[in-house]
């Protein structure tokens, strides 16, 4: 059973999303807003955290960046705005996935359980080599990126996709794939995401002098 902390100032949606989280065999804590929400993950003990962007006191965008200076709980966002904009600002400040309102709840708990299948996988302590592309290193056991030995900040989604891509350097690979191998197949995660992800990604090496992911149109994308 998973512990998961429903931030959200609107009561209605923190029940719905209690008890469609508790039907699905959580253990369901409520915060109205960002401040109660970072007390109460600083006492240690939840796994995840529903969070609503417009909120009153510390917002959801600021309470994502706070809590990603010091630590990886996964984070699905939610937000009554559907701006394409909104959902790149909070998956590039760390946020593991995005629910725009209104949500059914079935999708909710679909959400949940597969952020937390990623993260279960990910703190498996498998020892991973090093990933070189050209002046790009990837560590995958220390979650770092460095380009000519400077450090690039990643999400750990972007992580995961540049991991992929240079896994198979050379070979390209359909979002299809991408979403296979870095979201485990979740059918929840659209194409579109990918290429959000691929888009800043790719933002990020350029202005690092390492433009080294290929769009190949019509098929996909490739590490070269």
């Amino acid at each position: 059973m998973s512990s998961v902390l429903v931030c959200d100032d609107d009561a209605h949606i923190r029940e719905v999303a209690r008890f469609a989280l508790a039907k699905a065999g959580h253990a369901v804590e409520l915060a109205t807003d960002g401040s109660i929400a970072y007390d109460r993950v600083g006492r240690g003990g939840i796994d995840l955290i529903v969070l609503d962007i417009l909120m009153p006191e510390l917002d959801g965008l600021a309470l994502c960046r706070r809590l990603r200076a010091h630590t990886r709980i996964p984070i699905v966002l939610l937000s009554s705005r559907g701006e394409e904009a909104d959902r790149v600002l909070g998956l590039d400040l760390g946020a593991d996935d995005y629910l725009t309102k209104p949500f059914s709840p079935r999708e909710l708990v679909a959400r949940v359980a597969a952020v937390l299948r990623r993260s279960s996988a990910e703190a498996l302590p498998v020892a991973l080599p090093l990933l070189e592309i050209g002046e790009v290193a990837i560590d995958r056991d220390r979650h770092e990126v460095r380009v000519a030995g400077e450090p690039l900040t990643v999400t750990a989604t972007e992580l995961r996709l540049l991991a992929t891509l240079a896994s198979h350097r050379g070979r390209v690979l359909s979002r299809q794939q991408l979403i296979a191998t870095v979201y485990g197949g979740d059918h929840h995660i659209s194409e579109r995401t990918i290429d959000t992800h691929v888009r800043n990604l790719r933002a990020k090496l350029a202005a690092a002098g390492a433009p080294v992911i290929e769009t190949v149109h019509g098929v996909g994308y490739r590490c070269g």
